[in-house]
């Protein structure tokens, strides 16, 4: 990989933050920190390098991700300067039906794709947009060590305003903060972060807050994966596949919307004899009448149904079957927010709910956010149809 003369080499792992409930309040007294609060974007991390027409993007993780986003890189030599490292967000925006626009996760993912042809296709016709959130080099200048307000001098300096590339909103203004956590779901984003200050930048470290939605949904459960540390002899759930009656068309159909998964390794064991009445035999007529006895055909996906066990550039290789159950018991999962008609992140199991009925669990019971056009945030960005 070509060397990049700049005073920081990458890779450079992310800040991060850790969850708090709510937006922290500016300390009236003086002692405690002052925050400076943005909204919480829903996309791809990057680290952004540029040495004159040199651009490399690497991922949360250091991966290099340049080549998924030719967009971008063009974007980048045309709007930051020459020299200059930067901390931000991918995204891509939609608007369907000449609505609202939006962030649109499922888009973004497209982009990681092994074929350079369909990532040049998708970069023409649903392109890109980086947000930028904080400036860790520029030109000969390091500025990690300095405090995020400098850093966002430096940020301010710059003139991000589009198409392509963008410096995020902030406000140091808690209840402008608070209203961002309301009103900018609708947009797509999920939540609000609070730097310090005074803070520098502290790669790989929960130096920062973020401050998501909570909610809770009733789904049913039709079926679970299998841990990948099970054995025949000690069998362990490792996911529960969740669904919600899709009422909207001629039948009603059981939507796979999403896991639930984080469970101690005994409560595992358990869920394996909990959930053993329910099990569905192979070639058996319950197995036929089973919700999503069709996961294997890719006309299920076709028609609009989300079955677990859909391909993809994420789960290409992997063994994704599982054991179907009778689709009889209804559980209380946590989410923070949708991605289309699924949870975008893993659910969180709260209870059983034996008082359900599972053909009551439908999405009118989920929350819907306030509608907000995301080209007030990003005016001029490129939206998806």
């Amino acid at each position: 990989m070509t060397t990049l003369h700049l005073p920081v080499q990458p890779p450079v792992r992310p800040m991060l933050a850790k969850s708090v409930a709510s937006v922290p309040a500016q300390s009236v007294t003086g002692a405690g920190p002052a925050w400076v609060y943005e909204p919480k974007w829903d996309g791809f991390r990057a680290i952004v390098y540029r040495d004159g027409d040199e651009v490399r993007i690497d991922s949360r993780n250091g991966k290099p991700m340049d080549r998924y986003f030719p967009d971008v890189v063009a974007a980048v030599r045309e709007a930051l300067p020459e020299r200059c490292v930067v901390d931000g967000e991918i995204v891509i925006a939609r608007a369907p039906d000449g609505g609202a626009a939006h962030l649109d996760f499922d888009l973004l993912s497209q982009r990681i794709h092994p074929a350079a042809s369909r990532v040049t296709m998708l970069a023409e016709t649903t392109p890109a947009a980086l947000v930028v959130f904080d400036v860790l080099a520029l030109g000969d200048d390091p500025l990690m060590d300095r405090p995020l307000s400098e850093r966002v001098a430096a940020l301010d300096g710059l003139g991000l305003s589009g198409p392509l590339v963008f410096a995020t909103p902030r406000t140091q203004d808690a209840a402008v903060a608070e209203g961002w956590f309301d009103s900018f779901e609708g947009a797509g984003l999920d939540g609000v972060v609070a730097k310090p200050a005074d803070g520098a930048y502290a790669p790989n470290k929960r130096a920062m807050l973020k401050i998501k939605h909570s909610r809770t949904a009733d789904v049913v459960l039709a079926g679970y994966r299998l841990h990948k540390t099970s054995t025949e002899q000690a069998p362990l759930v490792g996911s529960l596949l969740l669904g919600l009656w899709d009422e909207d068309g001629p039948e009603p159909r059981l939507q796979f919307v999403g896991v639930a998964a984080s469970f101690s390794a005994a409560r595992r064991a358990e869920l394996v004899e909990e959930l053993a009445p329910l099990v569905v035999e192979p070639g058996t007529p319950a197995a036929e009448e089973h919700p999503w006895h069709g996961w294997t055909d890719p006309a299920g996906a076709e028609a609009g149904d989300r079955l677990p066990g859909a391909q993809s550039r994420w789960s290409a290789g992997k063994d994704l079957s599982f054991t179907p159950l009778r689709a009889e018991r209804v559980l209380e999962v946590g989410y923070d927010h949708m991605e289309n008609s699924r949870f975008r992140h893993t659910a969180q199991f709260k209870r059983w709910r034996p008082d359900r009925d599972p053909g009551s669990c439908t999405y009118e019971q989920l929350d819907e956010p306030v509608g907000y056009d995301l080209a007030t945030l990003l005016p001029g960005a490129p939206t998806a149809r």
